[in-house]
Formats: C-alpha cells, sequence, structure tokens
C-alpha cells in the first residue's frame, strides 16, 4: 500500500529555546495521520532566514507529497516563513490581491488603517493561493512546487487549526485512500522492559504499529499506555485487525503478569 508522506516544520524562536511547547507539530501530525498520511519527520527551526531556506530544501529532497510549515506569517520584522521560502524556491514574493482583500475587510471592521506592516501579510511566493484564516489575520498560504504541495500556517495555535481544517477541506489534492485507526489501553504494574518481547511477538503477528508509553516509573509504579494503530484501504478490515490485536494483546499480558488492562 502506497502511503502519502507529509512533513512538518514549526518555525520559531520561541519553540527552539522552549520558551513555547511545540503543540502546533503535535496537532498537525495527528490530524494528517488521521486522514491517511504518513508524517515521516517533524522539524522545528528559528526564525532565521537561512535555516528556513536549507530546511525547505532539505525536504523537497525527500520528495514528501506534503509539507506544512506553522509559524511566521504574521507582520512583524522576524516573520520571514514566506520571504524565505519565496527565495530558497526562486519564487520571490509578490502582492496577492484576494489575501489583501481578506486583510483589508479585518481591519476595516475594526476601524483600522492598513499599514505597511499589515499589508505585508498579504505578500505570498508567486503562484500560492491564501487559505481563510476565521480565527486571525494572516491567511495561510498554499502554493506547488516540483508536484509538492506547500501548507503554511500562522503560529497561534487557533489560528493554525483553522486554517489547516480550511485547508483539508477546501485545497488539499493528495487525499491517502486509506483509513487509520487505533486504540488503547493502560496496564499497570509491568514495566516497558518487561512488556517488550509480548509486544515485539505481537507486531510480528499483525504487521501493526504497537507503542508503549511509559506513564509511570519503570522500577517504582510502573503504568504503561498501550497504542495499538494501522491503516488499510477498508475501513472494516483495519477496525477488526486493531481490535483482534488488542484482545490476543490484553490475553497474553493477564496471562503473563496477572493483570487486567484498563
Amino acid at each position: 500500500m502506497e502511503m502519502a508522506i507529509a512533513e512538518i516544520i514549526t518555525i520559531g524562536n520561541e519553540v527552539v529555546i522552549g520558551r513555547t511547547i511545540n503543540t502546533n507539530a503535535s496537532h498537525i501530525a495527528w490530524r494528517l495521520t488521521s486522514i491517511g498520511f504518513m508524517v515521516k519527520r517533524i522539524i522545528a527551526i528559528r526564525d532565521d532566514e537561512e535555516d528556513i531556506k536549507q530546511t525547505i530544501v532539505d525536504s523537497i529532497r525527500k520528495n514528501p507529497n506534503l509539507i506544512v510549515t506553522s509559524g511566521g506569517l504574521g507582520p512583524t520584522y522576524d516573520d520571514k516563513t514566506l520571504e524565505s521560502i519565496g527565495n530558497a524556491l526562486n519564487l520571490g514574493l509578490e502582492i496577492n490581491q484576494e489575501a489583501l482583500a481578506m486583510i483589508k475587510e479585518k481591519y476595516s471592521k475594526k476601524g483600522l488603517p492598513l499599514t505597511e506592516e499589515r499589508e505585508k501579510m498579504a505578500y505570498l511566493p508567486h503562484g500560492a493561493m491564501p487559505v481563510r484564516n476565521d480565527e486571525g489575520i494572516a491567511p495561510g498560504v498554499t502554493f506547488e512546487y516540483k508536484g509538492i504541495q506547500f501548507l503554511c500556517t500562522p503560529g497561534v495555535p487557533r489560528e493554525m487549526e483553522n486554517v489547516l481544517e480550511n485547508f483539508i477541506l477546501t485545497h488539499l489534492k493528495v487525499k491517502p485512500n486509506v483509513f487509520y485507526y487505533e486504540e488503547s489501553f493502560t496496564i499497570k504494574g509491568v514495566g516497558e522492559s518487561s512488556l517488550a518481547s509480548v509486544i515485539k511477538e505481537i507486531v510480528k503477528k499483525y504487521n501493526l504499529y504497537v507503542k508503549s508509553h511509559p506513564k509511570g516509573r519503570e522500577l517504582l509504579d510502573p503504568e504503561l499506555e498501550i497504542q495499538i494503530a494501522g491503516s488499510s484501504p477498508s475501513r472494516d478490515k483495519i477496525v477488526d485487525l486493531v481490535k483482534s490485536c488488542r484482545k490476543e494483546l490484553e490475553e497474553k499480558i493477564k496471562e503473563k503478569f496477572g493483570v487486567s488492562p484498563q
């Protein structure tokens, strides 16, 4: 089964220095996974033009179907995402009338003038289209380059989420013909190292993603969340497979360790 591949690039000094938790990357990854994409990489970089350019070029070399960026679309001097992408791909920037109309409408409703800094958010790479942002001012941006679709979203989480949904609904061209499904359960009193051989055996049999996520301390009060996930062209098939895998794994855990999953 051929998978649609995505890469995620989050841009912002505040993310790289640890001031802001990178919730945008996790939301984008989960949302893309839920519609059938395989997210191969998540990269976090500073608001630095050279870093952005190099990262974009490197992602293009990987030839994914979709590259999503988050951050750096605002009106300030350090919002450099679109300028950096335009320079990296030799697309330049140009005023986009549709984006300009979106921005003008929002500021006019507040009785605010369209300053040079505000107009900056309407400069998009050549050939790009704005993506509606119902939660803020700066529109998202989408375009294609060498068969790869790009989506650039704002960094504010609620704006990013809104732009991502609008993109999926109206602009996304590669729509994977697969269904993603997962289930999870919790076990207490069993360490991750103790369970590793059981999971290895079950993965070989079912060819699913089975992952233990530690929630406690291995030697003191072990607690694990067990995630079972997979994708298939058939929704019924993947649901049945995950449920069968979960049932067998729970039985093996109870038999070997004497604990019942929760």
